[in-house]
């Protein structure tokens, strides 16, 4: 009998599944031994103790096997390097990081991404108070490896508000770069997805210094622009993430400072002109403006926002380029209140309206 080592990276197909560490017998009796592509799973975490332990037996139960883990503990003050520690005396796979000082969430992630080894060829990220369903890696290597074109690839993701990234068509698990990267532009749905939802090739996240551009809580969506340019993006239209929201998340901040809208602005001012016409530049900047000070700024300023609030909408204007202006301002707050003046009833309905599409 002969046997031939196969190796990593090799796609071997019995009834359209990628078979990967299985013996196929051919008809001479030949032994195939196929090495799955290596895998790097990250935990970027703060004071991650209460969910993390969940977090981590995700990835021990996935059915796909050849990975590393690294956890890069955040300076945490909880049980966090406790729980991460025991868990890497028990498997090998498994690599506990400490940063020597705090660094803010997207210079952890950065951190992390810099300990991908150089064997790996897919990376992915599973944040601490987050967890994937046992098919999850398999899945979308497998897409992964079908098209060798795709450099990110997403899924479904449930939390406690739904399923997430619903949008695009069911009969396709590949869409160009720029089909997916136009659609979120233009305000159609947000099907990139948060780090725990997306797969990225290893070799997109090595050849950044910091893969995670700037430091806007939204930087992962920017990663996903910059490596999106000349590249495809596949998709498992499948469930096979958990995203939890709760009160110390941090999306649940930036819900409160409105930045998501801000972020919108800002990834139309710095890659509209590679993915849209002029034309349609031109119409989404404003459409998005428009909004920012008739319903973002004014409805602040009637709330009687705090001052963390207009500082932090002054500092990202800034970054973005965007001078604040104040005539805008002025008319759209008149109007806010006149609107709430005369139409109270209609006006409470919309802040509902509002409220729940945030």
């Amino acid at each position: 009998m002969t046997i031939f080592v196969i190796p990593a990276g090799t796609s071997i197909r019995r009834n359209q599944q990628i078979l990967s560490f299985a013996q196929l017998v051919n008809g001479e009796g030949a032994i195939m031994i196929v090495a799955e592509p290596l895998v790097t799973v990250l935990t970027p975490v703060y004071n991650g103790a209460k969910y993390l332990s969940v977090c981590v037996e995700s990835v021990l139960h996935q059915d796909y096997k050849h990975w590393e883990y690294i956890i890069v503990n955040n300076c945490s003050s909880d049980a966090t390097l406790d729980i991460a520690s025991s868990y890497a005396e028990k498997d090998p796979r498994i690599r506990v990081i400490n940063n020597p000082k705090f660094v803010d969430v997207i210079e952890n992630h950065n951190i992390a991404f810099g300990c991908v080894s150089k064997d790996s060829r897919y990376c992915k990220v599973v944040s601490a108070d987050d967890w994937i369903y046992p098919e999850c890696i398999s899945r979308m290597v497998q897409v992964m490896e079908e098209h060798a074109s795709v450099v990110i690839v997403g899924c479904y993701s449930i939390s406690s508000a739904g399923v997430w990234y619903v949008g695009l068509p069911p009969d396709r698990s590949v869409f160009t770069g720029s089909e997916v990267c136009r659609m979120h532009l233009l305000g159609g749905p947000l099907v990139m997805g948060a780090p725990t939802a997306v797969l990225y090739r290893s070799d997109i996240v090595r050849s950044e210094g910091r893969f995670f551009p700037g430091s806007a809580p939204s930087a992962d969506i920017a990663a996903c622009y910059r490596s999106l340019r000349h590249c495809d993006f596949g998709f498992v239209h499948q469930i096979l993430a958990f995203q939890r929201i709760h009160d110390e998340a941090l999306s649940d901040e930036q819900g409160r400072l409105r930045a998501y809208h801000l972020d919108r602005i800002a990834f139309v001012a710095e890659y509209g002109r590679h993915f849209l016409t002029n034309e349609e530049y031109d119409r989404r900047m404003g459409e998005l403006l428009d909004f920012y000070y008739s319903d973002v700024l004014a409805s602040a300023f009637v709330k009687r926002a705090p001052q963390s609030f207009w500082n932090y909408h002054k500092d990202r204007l800034e970054q973005i380029g965007l001078p604040f202006e104040r005539g805008r301002f002025r008319r759209a707050v008149i109007h806010k209140i006149v609107d709430l003046l005369c139409n109270p009833k209609q006006a409470l309905e919309k802040a509902r309206s509002h409220l729940n599409a945030s």
